[in-house]
Protein backbone atom coordinates (compact mmCIF):
# COMPACT_ATOMS: atom_id res chain seq x y z
CA UNK A 1 0.00 0.00 0.00
CA UNK A 2 1.15 3.18 -1.14
CA UNK A 3 -0.27 7.31 0.16
CA UNK A 4 0.12 8.69 -3.23
CA UNK A 5 3.17 10.97 -1.73
CA UNK A 6 6.03 10.97 -4.30
CA UNK A 7 9.47 10.54 -2.64
CA UNK A 8 12.11 11.11 -5.52
CA UNK A 9 11.77 11.31 -9.54
CA UNK A 10 13.95 8.85 -10.93
CA UNK A 11 15.53 8.17 -14.47
CA UNK A 12 15.16 5.83 -16.33
CA UNK A 13 18.07 3.92 -17.49
CA UNK A 14 17.03 1.20 -19.53
CA UNK A 15 13.64 -0.60 -20.21
CA UNK A 16 14.51 -3.59 -22.33
CA UNK A 17 13.10 -6.98 -22.20
CA UNK A 18 10.37 -6.27 -19.65
CA UNK A 19 13.06 -5.16 -16.61
CA UNK A 20 13.32 -1.26 -15.74
CA UNK A 21 16.73 -0.16 -14.38
CA UNK A 22 15.98 3.34 -12.93
CA UNK A 23 18.52 6.08 -11.31
CA UNK A 24 17.36 6.44 -8.11
CA UNK A 25 18.95 7.56 -4.70
CA UNK A 26 16.26 6.23 -3.09
CA UNK A 27 17.32 3.12 -0.48
CA UNK A 28 16.08 -0.33 -1.41
CA UNK A 29 16.17 -3.89 -0.44
CA UNK A 30 15.82 -6.96 -2.28
CA UNK A 31 12.05 -7.96 -2.52
CA UNK A 32 10.95 -4.32 -1.27
CA UNK A 33 7.69 -2.45 -2.93
CA UNK A 34 7.65 0.76 -5.04
CA UNK A 35 5.85 2.67 -6.64
CA UNK A 36 7.23 3.41 -10.14
CA UNK A 37 4.77 5.83 -11.80
CA UNK A 38 2.15 4.67 -9.72
CA UNK A 39 2.63 0.88 -10.26
CA UNK A 40 3.67 -1.68 -7.83
CA UNK A 41 7.33 -3.22 -8.48
CA UNK A 42 9.21 -5.76 -6.80
CA UNK A 43 13.00 -4.52 -6.63
CA UNK A 44 15.06 -7.06 -7.97
CA UNK A 45 18.35 -5.23 -7.97
CA UNK A 46 19.80 -2.62 -6.55
CA UNK A 47 23.24 -1.36 -7.20
CA UNK A 48 25.62 1.20 -8.51
CA UNK A 49 22.90 4.34 -7.66
CA UNK A 50 20.04 2.28 -9.29
CA UNK A 51 17.05 0.34 -8.86
CA UNK A 52 15.69 -2.90 -11.27
CA UNK A 53 12.31 -4.21 -11.38
CA UNK A 54 10.83 -7.04 -13.52
CA UNK A 55 7.39 -6.37 -15.36
CA UNK A 56 5.38 -8.59 -17.39
CA UNK A 57 3.46 -8.48 -20.38
CA UNK A 58 0.11 -7.82 -18.30
CA UNK A 59 1.85 -4.90 -16.51
CA UNK A 60 3.16 -3.73 -19.91
CA UNK A 61 -0.21 -3.45 -21.56
CA UNK A 62 -2.25 -2.12 -18.53
CA UNK A 63 0.12 0.36 -17.98
CA UNK A 64 2.13 3.52 -19.57
CA UNK A 65 5.40 2.00 -18.50
CA UNK A 66 5.93 0.42 -21.77
CA UNK A 67 6.09 3.52 -23.52
CA UNK A 68 9.59 4.54 -21.35
CA UNK A 69 12.92 5.34 -22.83
CA UNK A 70 15.78 6.17 -21.53
CA UNK A 71 15.48 9.49 -19.59
CA UNK A 72 12.08 9.43 -18.84
CA UNK A 73 11.14 10.57 -15.70
CA UNK A 74 9.55 8.39 -12.92
CA UNK A 75 7.65 9.21 -9.99
CA UNK A 76 9.51 7.02 -7.35
CA UNK A 77 7.57 6.02 -3.99
CA UNK A 78 8.07 2.86 -1.55
CA UNK A 79 5.72 1.22 0.21
CA UNK A 80 3.90 2.89 3.58
CA UNK A 81 5.31 1.10 6.41
CA UNK A 82 3.31 0.38 9.51
CA UNK A 83 3.17 3.25 12.08
CA UNK A 84 3.73 6.16 9.05
CA UNK A 85 1.81 9.20 8.64
CA UNK A 86 -1.41 8.20 5.96
CA UNK A 87 -0.55 12.10 4.05
CA UNK A 88 -2.03 11.32 0.59
CA UNK A 89 -4.99 8.99 0.24
CA UNK A 90 -4.87 4.77 0.10
CA UNK A 91 -3.13 3.95 -2.98
CA UNK A 92 -2.77 0.33 -3.80
CA UNK A 93 -0.33 0.88 -7.41
CA UNK A 94 -3.02 -1.39 -9.58
CA UNK A 95 -3.83 0.95 -12.15
CA UNK A 96 -6.65 0.80 -13.32
CA UNK A 97 -6.66 2.50 -16.89
CA UNK A 98 -4.44 4.85 -18.81
CA UNK A 99 -5.49 8.23 -19.69
CA UNK A 100 -3.57 11.22 -21.24
CA UNK A 101 -2.96 14.61 -20.22
CA UNK A 102 -5.21 17.27 -22.28
CA UNK A 103 -3.59 20.53 -20.96
CA UNK A 104 -3.74 23.58 -18.44
CA UNK A 105 -7.00 25.41 -18.70
CA UNK A 106 -7.78 28.10 -16.21
CA UNK A 107 -4.76 27.05 -13.89
CA UNK A 108 -5.82 23.21 -14.04
CA UNK A 109 -4.27 20.76 -15.21
CA UNK A 110 -7.11 18.31 -17.19
CA UNK A 111 -6.53 14.85 -18.09
CA UNK A 112 -8.82 12.68 -20.35
CA UNK A 113 -9.33 9.23 -18.67
CA UNK A 114 -11.35 6.16 -20.01
CA UNK A 115 -15.01 6.24 -19.49
CA UNK A 116 -15.33 3.54 -17.60
CA UNK A 117 -13.22 5.20 -14.58
CA UNK A 118 -15.16 8.78 -14.71
CA UNK A 119 -17.68 7.21 -13.04
CA UNK A 120 -15.42 6.64 -9.92
CA UNK A 121 -14.07 10.33 -10.46
CA UNK A 122 -16.02 12.73 -8.22
CA UNK A 123 -15.17 16.51 -7.40
CA UNK A 124 -13.18 16.67 -4.34
CA UNK A 125 -12.33 13.11 -4.32
CA UNK A 126 -8.96 11.85 -4.64
CA UNK A 127 -7.42 9.83 -7.98
CA UNK A 128 -3.88 9.10 -8.18
CA UNK A 129 -2.02 10.03 -11.59
CA UNK A 130 1.35 8.80 -12.12
CA UNK A 131 1.31 7.66 -8.34
CA UNK A 132 0.98 11.30 -7.17
CA UNK A 133 -2.20 11.55 -4.47
CA UNK A 134 -4.59 14.44 -5.90
CA UNK A 135 -7.78 16.03 -5.26
CA UNK A 136 -9.82 16.08 -8.33
CA UNK A 137 -11.00 20.28 -9.01
CA UNK A 138 -13.58 19.65 -11.89
CA UNK A 139 -14.97 17.07 -14.16
CA UNK A 140 -16.20 16.70 -17.52
CA UNK A 141 -17.70 14.10 -19.90
CA UNK A 142 -14.10 13.49 -21.19
CA UNK A 143 -12.00 13.35 -17.65
CA UNK A 144 -10.83 15.71 -14.60
CA UNK A 145 -8.93 18.52 -13.52
CA UNK A 146 -6.59 18.99 -10.53
CA UNK A 147 -4.94 22.25 -8.95
CA UNK A 148 -1.71 21.23 -8.86
CA UNK A 149 0.83 23.70 -6.28
CA UNK A 150 4.34 24.49 -7.25
CA UNK A 151 5.75 21.59 -4.95
CA UNK A 152 3.71 19.15 -6.17
CA UNK A 153 5.12 20.46 -10.03
CA UNK A 154 8.48 20.23 -9.18
CA UNK A 155 8.42 17.53 -6.91
CA UNK A 156 7.14 14.95 -9.13
CA UNK A 157 7.40 14.23 -12.53
CA UNK A 158 3.73 15.88 -13.33
CA UNK A 159 5.04 19.28 -13.85
CA UNK A 160 6.72 18.31 -17.42
CA UNK A 161 3.86 16.40 -18.63
CA UNK A 162 3.32 17.85 -22.45
CA UNK A 163 -0.60 16.97 -24.00
CA UNK A 164 -1.04 13.77 -25.08
CA UNK A 165 1.05 12.09 -22.63
CA UNK A 166 -0.05 8.92 -20.96
CA UNK A 167 -0.53 9.18 -17.25
CA UNK A 168 -1.33 5.78 -15.22
CA UNK A 169 -4.43 6.17 -13.21
CA UNK A 170 -6.13 4.39 -10.48
CA UNK A 171 -8.58 5.76 -8.59
CA UNK A 172 -10.12 5.19 -5.13
CA UNK A 173 -10.03 1.92 -4.28
CA UNK A 174 -13.28 3.24 -1.70
CA UNK A 175 -15.59 4.32 -4.25
CA UNK A 176 -15.02 0.66 -6.43
CA UNK A 177 -16.10 -0.99 -3.06
CA UNK A 178 -18.94 0.53 -2.35
CA UNK A 179 -20.25 0.12 -5.99
CA UNK A 180 -19.53 -3.92 -5.44
CA UNK A 181 -21.84 -3.28 -2.07
CA UNK A 182 -24.48 -1.69 -3.69
CA UNK A 183 -27.61 -3.72 -4.93
CA UNK A 184 -28.02 -4.02 -8.92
Amino acid sequence: MFTGLVREVGTVRSMADGRLVVEAALRAELGDSIAVDGVCLTVVANDDGSLAFDTVAETLARTSLGSLDRGSRVNLEPALRAGEALGGHIVQGHVDGVGSFRGVSGGLHWFDAPVDLLRYVVEKGSIAVQGTSLTVAAADDQGFAVALIPHTLEATSLGSLQPGAQVNLEVDVLAKYVEKLLPR
